[in-house]
């Protein structure tokens, strides 16, 4: 056991940092049954480092040189890791993250940022298996949570998200091999203040798929995109495979069950599905999403298909559903 009872502190400059290591900072490789607990902080003083990051302000500039950021408390092929009771705050990077982990809990944790800060996911996983987060406060500049590569059985719970992005499946498909998320659970939410509320986003010439993904009993405030599946990001550079049936990710099977708030945007509902393999079996049930300004919100499909139950506001688009007024494109 690590019991943090104090204050963990971060070089703050960059240019303080040995180029070899990797840009780890706090990096526990291939370790089992640890837990890391208590009630101290883990600050990585990242404020240099966003200053210098090529994304946020300067994600447009061409000339951008700066080194990859640490991962704040990084966990790599680990098992049976706990983390819990502990604050995170000001990551370089990405706060907490496992990477090709198994039966991890995250729990009862306060993770913070500034919400200009970039890249500063709360919790992000690659490659992971069962991992469980629950009772947590993750206000950032990057995503609540985030989740990439190929993990299953992922359970969020008892979460209050924002500001930042929200809960975020993906990018899938960002590289040639292919991405499989599944079996993904979020229950219980407060998500207020965000760019995003619950968000699928995969790659155009990727390929793999998220399905069997439930988002339930989740309320948001104030958030610009509430519900959305966007499988138009930029094209990317490497396809994956030889035809179009291969190069694209595949979303099925992702349920929305009593999601209710407010929307800062016209669209509170977007599934913009690809026409080679459109959305299938995606539901809706006691969806209740209004503007702030407290207009009626709009929902957008396309190549989306599946059921709406319950009380819909917006009405849903889904074709193979209940007839529903769809926003021209």
């Amino acid at each position: 056991m690590i019991f943090v009872s104090g204050n963990i502190i971060a070089p703050d400059s960059p240019e303080d940092w040995e180029r070899r290591d990797g840009g780890k900072w706090l990096h526990f490789f291939q370790v089992q049954d640890l837990t890391v607990s208590g009630g101290g902080v883990i600050d990585g003083r990242g404020q240099e480092w966003w200053a210098q990051a090529c994304k946020g302000r300067h994600r447009n500039d061409k000339h951008c040189t700066a080194p990859e950021a640490p991962k704040a408390l990084h966990f790599e092929e680990c098992h049976g890791v706990r983390v819990q009771g502990v604050t995170l705050q000001n990551g370089q990077q990405q706060h907490l993250t496992f990477t090709r982990c198994s039966n991890a809990r995250a729990s009862f944790l306060r993770v913070a940022s500034p919400e200009s800060s970039p890249g500063t996911d709360g919790i992000h996983l690659v490659n992971s298996i069962s991992i469980h987060v629950n009772d947590i406060h993750i206000a950032t500049g990057g995503a609540c949570v985030s989740m990439v590569g190929n993990c299953t059985d992922v359970r969020l719970r008892y979460i209050s998200c924002g500001p930042g992005n929200g809960i975020s499946i993906g990018s899938i498909g960002e590289t040639p091999v292919a991405d499989r998320l599944e079996k993904i659970e979020v229950d219980t939410m407060f998500i207020a203040n965000t760019s995003n509320g619950l968000l699928i986003k995969t790659w155009q010439d990727g390929c793999g798929y998220a399905r069997k993904v439930k988002f339930a009993n989740v309320v948001m405030k104030n958030v610009s995109d509430p519900i959305i599946i966007d499988q138009y990001r930029s094209e990317h550079p490497i396809p994956c495979g030889s035809t179009a049936a291969t190069r694209t990710v595949a979303v099925e099977k992702i349920d929305y069950v009593n999601i209710a708030g407010t929307s800062a945007s016209k669209r509170a509902v977007t599934f913009s599905c690809s026409d080679v393999v459109p959305c299938r079996q995606v539901s809706l049930k006691d969806v209740n999403l209004k503007r702030l300004s407290g207009r009626g919100a709009s929902a957008y499909c396309r190549s989306a298909s599946g059921k709406a139950a319950g009380v819909v506001v917006p009405e849903s688009c889904l074709a193979g559903a209940r007839a529903a007024g769809v926003e021209e494109q």
